[in-house]
Formats: structure tokens, C-alpha cells, sequence
């Protein structure tokens, strides 16, 4: 059985005023009335005292915990709170049925202390009190800007489908001055949660040093109180910016108590005023929570005796760090596998890289404008971003040696280089493209027209076409045999003589032979 429940311990002051009025010769009637006791104390008290010889000047000497231990009223040396594994006996509290008195009598019983009950649920108490503490954060000026999303939402109607999107509230402050931005925005996805963050800094005019979030699945990926993941447009942004982000500990409010109390005062002040507004679109909502939260700014606070914004002007904003010189272009990243063709999708759009990547995985950055590929962190490939679906964007440089060799034949190109060799040189890559019904048909035997050119000269090539064209002859075969048999360097004589031309049907022509 649990020993009987002992009675609050009376405070020494007031023990030792009993002993003093005690030897004022005071009885123990007035002693109880002065000292508001009951006089069953008084005589207790009193007789204890005297028992152990104990006078008032004694008393005056000696510390509380002595004077209690000599007193009797605790049994043995005091136990400090911390001796006493009080977190084991709040763990077995949690089990149903387990009581204080219970837990005091089994340690009892086991000799693990010898303080009485009343003593025991004290100290316990005491170290209750020790935990959860909350430890005063003190805020640098330009240090941190603590960020969030309100619980409320206010709901924006569209007029002409009928369609009603509740608007998330963005909430920012500055920790040192609490100064406050507020905006509403169409979601908390990625593009919304960045966009809103750099409105909010332009609107302080300045960079803070770290940026404390919630672990918001657009901002954060792994939300770990030791070593949380931010996502990696979020990551572009801190770097672009020259900031840290320091995500709250996961159930940890305390961490960012600083916007938890700038939301509750954005929706005390700012939202509930206008919940019975109707809104029609995100810029009417945001043009009359710009003018309610110019209101707040301007609003002296209570135990500063000054504004949000003069407090502001006066220790943030000096220790701002200026905004970078180019805007943030927001992006988004995906993984991605190189095909077998060097080239990845994205948005059924197809980009090339180099061929030697084929196989591995990369990491894609897509902006609005700009299609970007790396490797090992280094960038192997970047495009202008194209919406043609089912469509190569494909440079040059990418391309197996082969691959490129076979792309660079065009009509255009074998041109371009025939006209470099001469006049009759172009005249016959003409003729040869022109007794072809496709253009590709004629790209090997001009080739092998481009080789004669190294084999022999350009310049013997323009005569052997020259002749060839002023006798009606087209076509690599013959272009061979002239320059084989050395026609080439054989002057034309044109013949003069007056011939009658017979037109027969058996008589063929020199046309045939072409």
C-alpha cells in the first residue's frame, strides 16, 4: 500500500517566523493567526524545533534543505531533481493506469530515493516546468525573413465562367522590425512560391541574409529536422539571390514564430476586414491587401512605441543587401535518358546532345526561353526552346562524324562548291541534278565528281566539264574519260564547214550518245 500523502511543506521563512514569535514568548494561538497556519503547526513546528535544540539565530544560519532535514520533515540528504530520471518517469506515465503515486512507491520499494511523496510529485513537477522551454530569439538586422502561407484562403470569382479559385495568402517578415508583406496568389505551386519571394524582396528593396520557410512541398524535398532538401528551382533562386535557406525543423512553429504571428495578424487585420468583399481577380484582391498592409506598417506598435516601417528604415533595411543586377528567370529540372538518336524530350519536343552522352541520364533545366542540359553538374548542350511537337532541334556539333558528312549533302551546298571551281563545273552539277527525278539520287555522283577535283585539279575539272557541256555530254562517266584521255588539255576547233543536216529516222545523232 502507497504510504499516506503528505502535506505541502511549510516555507522556512515561515518556520523560522514560528520560532521567533516562539521565543517572544508569543502562544501558539496569536503565532498561528500571524503567521496564518493552523496552530496544530505552530505546535508541531515548535516541538521539533526544541527537540533538535534549534533557535531562531540557528535557524537564521542554516540553509532550507537543512533546516528541513534537521527538522525531520525530510528523510535523509535532499535529492537534486536531476538525480532522479525523470524522463523515464514521465515515459511510464503514458501507459494506462500508471499513476505518480504508483511510480514514487515501485522506486521506493527499489531504494532509488527515500524523499517522501509530496516531495516527489514536486520535484517532478519542477522538471516538468524545465521542458519545452522557449528560448528568446534575438533577431540581427537584415538577417533573416521568415515566409509562409495564411490557413485562410479569400475565394476570387470569375465573372464569366462562374469559376471561384481560393486565393493563397503569402505572408514574409522581417525579423528584426516585422515588417510585413502580403500578397495572394493562385496556388502555392513552384512558380507561385518563387514569384512570390522575389515580390517580396523587391518590395523590402533588399536581400536578407537566410530565408526561413516551412517545409512546403515546393520549396523543400526532404523535410529533416537535421538536414532538410530544398528543391532545386528553389536552390537557382538562393544562389541567384546570394541567400541561405534555413527550412523550420519539421513541427517545430517556434522556429518561425515571427511569421506564425505575422499570418495571424495578416488574418486578424487584413483578411477577415474584406471577407465580406467579392473579388473578381487576383489584381482587384491584391491591390486591397497592398493598401490594408500599408495600413499595418504604418501602425505604431504596442511595447516598441514605433511603426513597422520606421522600425524597419531604422535596422533592416541598412543591413539589406543590395538586389542582384539581372532578374531571376525561374526553371524548372527534370531527368531525362539520352536516346539512341542524341536526343532527349521534353514537352514532345526533341534536343540534341552530344552523341558520346547516349545512354546516360541528365539533368534538364527548361526555362521559358531556354532548353539546358548538364552532366556532372557541367552544361553539355543548351537550345532556344521550340513548341513544335514531334520535332529535332539538332546541332551540328552533336552529330556523330558520319552523321554530319551525310547531312551536309544538299543541292545548295554541291552547287556552292561547283560555282567555286568554275562556270562549267556548275553548269554540269546543274545537268546532273536535272536528269535525276529525286535531288538525293544525284548526291553520289557529284561526289565522285568533287573527288576528280583532287585526284587531278579544279582547274582540269572546269575544262573537262567545259567540253563536255559544249558537247552535250553530262555525267561522271564521261567526265572521267575526258580527263583520262587528256581531252581536256585538247583545244576546241570549231568547224566552220557548211554541212547539210539529213533528218532520218535511223540517223541517231550525237544526242543518243549523251
Amino acid at each position: 500500500m502507497p504510504r499516506k500523502q503528505q502535506g505541502k511543506l511549510l516555507p522556512m521563512v515561515k518556520f523560522r517566523e514560528i520560532i521567533r514569535l516562539h521565543e517572544l514568548g508569543r502562544n501558539q494561538t496569536e503565532i498561528a493567526r500571524s503567521c496564518s497556519v493552523a496552530r496544530s503547526t505552530v505546535q508541531d513546528y515548535t516541538r521539533r524545533a526544541d527537540a533538535k535544540g534549534l533557535s531562531y539565530a540557528k535557524l537564521c544560519e542554516l540553509s532550507d534543505s537543512e533546516a528541513q532535514v534537521l527538522l525531520g520533515k525530510q528523510t535523509g540528504a535532499p535529492v537534486p531533481a536531476r538525480e532522479i530520471a525523470f524522463a523515464d518517469v514521465h515515459k511510464e506515465l503514458s501507459h494506462k493506469g500508471v499513476t505518480l503515486a504508483l511510480l514514487w512507491q515501485e522506486g521506493l520499494d527499489r531504494g532509488d530515493w527515500t524523499l517522501s511523496y509530496g516531495q516527489f510529485c514536486r520535484r517532478y513537477n519542477q522538471w516538468k516546468g524545465t521542458q519545452n522551454l522557449s528560448m528568446r530569439q534575438i533577431h540581427k538586422p537584415g538577417d533573416k525573413l521568415f515566409v509562409d502561407y495564411c490557413g485562410l484562403t479569400v475565394p476570387v470569382l470569375e465573372p464569366s465562367s462562374g469559376a471561384v479559385t481560393d486565393a493563397q495568402i503569402f505572408v514574409a517578415c522581417l525579423g528584426a522590425s516585422n515588417y510585413t508583406y502580403a500578397e495572394a496568389t493562385e496556388s502555392q505551386a513552384i512558380a507561385h512560391w518563387i514569384g512570390s519571394h522575389q515580390r517580396a524582396i523587391a518590395f523590402f528593396g533588399g536581400v536578407p541574409a537566410a530565408i526561413v520557410p516551412d517545409n512546403l512541398k515546393s520549396g523543400v524535398t526532404e523535410p529533416c529536422r537535421y538536414e532538410p532538401g530544398i528543391t532545386r528551382s528553389y536552390q537557382d533562386f538562393a544562389e541567384h539571390y546570394g541567400v541561405a535557406v534555413i527550412p523550420a525543423r519539421v513541427r517545430k512553429p517556434k522556429d518561425k514564430s515571427k511569421v506564425e504571428k505575422a499570418v495571424q495578424t495578416v488574418e486578424r487585420q487584413i483578411l477577415a476586414p474584406m471577407r465580406h468583399q467579392q473579388f473578381t481577380s487576383f489584381t482587384t484582391l491584391n491591390d486591397a491587401i497592398q493598401k490594408r498592409l500599408s495600413v499595418l506598417n504604418n501602425r505604431t506598435m504596442k511595447g516598441y512605441g514605433l511603426s513597422r516601417r520606421a522600425l524597419f528604415e531604422r535596422t533592416d533595411q541598412p543591413a539589406l543587401n543590395p538586389l542582384p543586377t539581372y532578374p531571376f528567370v525561374l526553371a524548372s529540372w527534370k531527368s531525362a535518358k539520352v536516346n539512341l538518336d542524341y536526343h532527349i524530350e521534353v514537352s514532345k519536343h526533341y534536343y540534341s546532345v552530344p552523341y558520346w552522352f547516349v545512354g546516360r541520364t541528365v539533368e534538364v533545366k527548361i526555362s521559358e526561353q531556354f532548353v539546358e542540359v548538364f552532366f556532372d553538374h557541367r552544361r553539355i548542350a543548351a537550345h532556344p526552346r521550340s513548341s513544335a511537337c514531334y520535332r529535332h532541334s539538332t546541332l551540328p556539333d552533336h552529330m556523330p562524324p558520319e552523321h554530319w558528312a551525310y547531312k551536309r549533302q544538299s543541292k545548295e551546298r554541291f552547287l556552292a562548291w561547283a560555282e567555286q571551281i568554275g562556270p562549267a563545273t556548275k553548269k554540269q552539277v546543274s545537268a546532273i541534278f536535272d536528269k535525276r527525278t529525286h535531288e538525293e539520287q544525284a548526291f553520289r555522283s557529284i561526289k565522285g565528281v568533287q573527288r576528280l577535283a583532287t585526284t587531278h585539279s579544279p582547274k582540269r575539272l572546269e575544262l573537262a566539264c567545259h567540253r563536255a557541256n559544249i558537247f552535250g555530254m553530262t555525267g561522271l562517266r564521261r567526265l572521267k574519260a575526258i580527263l583520262k584521255s587528256h581531252l581536256d588539255e585538247v583545244p576546241i576547233v570549231p568547224d566552220d564547214s557548211e554541212t547539210t543536216v539529213i533528218n532520218h529516222d535511223n540517223l541517231r545523232g550525237q544526242q543518243y550518245y549523251s
